[in-house]
């Protein structure tokens, strides 16, 4: 008997995300770890970004694809890695040139086959929607208080996007784009991107995505609004603390200790993520406090924090801070921002 296997059933999903910038809003931090490798809640960045979108996703993730710089062959193995995690096939496109977000997305080209999903790498959210496979294409959006500092949607009678406005002076629509984007025809979207590439059509020196966007609007492709729960951004120091606590609200509420972290006389206020191999002595730690592998804190209390992996703080106390790896902390009431290898006595 021939099995016959129609094609035309068979959904995968390929998610591209674009992560080559420098990230220097997030200076010290960034100087040795890209900024979507830095830690939170326990996890990379770019990995909670891939488990938002796996929620969200009826089809199987057939491929991730990650835009990045010359961040060296340890960054390109941990992002194949988070790509197993999904039982998908990790790939690493370099972008020399920073060219635009357009032209990012095109050193992906080979997997903008079929369904795929764009997410920029420096935003995180929690929604309550699953993507809708026959809509033909759907952007994420936040509804927002002040949407001067973001590009933003306005949308037609009919509930689609009408029309796509950067950075508005004034008050025309609340609807922010977070930097995550569905596309029912990933060749479509690589058709639009390739003609600006050819025809050199650029917005303030780079080509832009948002050009390819309105393009194909005017095409007639329609745009659906997902309209987030939350959205968190992690593009500097104060958002990214902030993201932390609202992360372990949501996935860590009753906090998670690791089997091998040594505790005497502590208290832990929820939520918290404590790694492996921390060792605490006489402290008080939280609410809302990430501490990486391998750190010791000793005769301290500390709240509403990220600290990164190796550390020793001693005698100390400190809120709404952010300590890399490999640090020393002797410091009292203070506000942090240190960077790896660095000492703060």
């Amino acid at each position: 008997m021939l099995l016959v296997i129609h094609q035309s059933t068979l959904y995968f999903m390929n998610i591209i995300i674009p992560m080559a910038g420098m990230g220097k809003r997030m200076r010290p931090h960034t100087l040795v770890t890209p900024k979507p490798l830095l830690h939170v809640a326990g996890l990379p960045i770019v990995e909670h970004l891939v488990n938002d979108i796996a929620g969200v996703c009826k089809e199987k993730i057939n491929s991730i694809g990650y835009i990045i710089g010359n961040f060296g062959t340890e960054v390109e193995n941990r992002l194949i890695q988070c790509a197993t995690h999904h039982a998908a096939s990790g790939k690493v496109y370099i972008q020399h040139e920073a060219l635009g977000t357009a032209h990012a997305i095109l050193c992906a080209a080979e997997l903008l086959e079929g369904p795929v999903v764009v997410a920029f790498a420096d935003t995180l959210f929690k929604a309550d929607f699953e993507i809708n496979t026959q809509e033909e294409s759907a952007i994420w959006v936040s509804e927002i208080e002040d949407p001067s500092a973001f590009g933003v949607v306005k949308l037609d009678q009919n509930g689609y996007i009408s029309e796509f406005i950067e950075k508005p002076t004034t008050p025309v629509s609340n609807l922010a784009i977070i930097g995550v984007y569905y596309f029912k025809d990933g060749a479509a979207l690589k058709k639009e991107l390739q003609y600006l590439i050819d025809e050199d059509i650029k917005e303030k020196g780079e080509y832009q995505l948002t050009t390819a966007l309105e393009n194909l609007k005017q095409k007639g492709l329609k745009f659906y609004p997902k309209t987030v729960t939350e959205w968190w951004d992690c593009g500097n120091k104060e958002a990214t603390v902030y993201t932390n606590e609202r992360v372990l609200w949501h996935k860590h509420p009753t906090s998670y200790i690791a089997p091998t972290v040594t505790q005497e006389n502590v208290t832990i206020h929820p939520p918290c993520y404590i790694a492996d191999n921390v060792q605490l002595k006489n402290v008080v730690i939280g609410p809302y406090v990430t501490i990486g592998a391998d750190t010791t804190i000793q005769d301290s209390a500390i709240q509403n924090s990220l600290i990164g992996h190796n550390n020793k703080i001693q005698n100390s106390t400190f809120t709404d801070s952010m300590i890399g790896n490999n640090t020393v902390i002797h410091c009292q009431n203070k506000v942090l921002n240190v960077g790896d290898y660095s000492s703060i006595q």
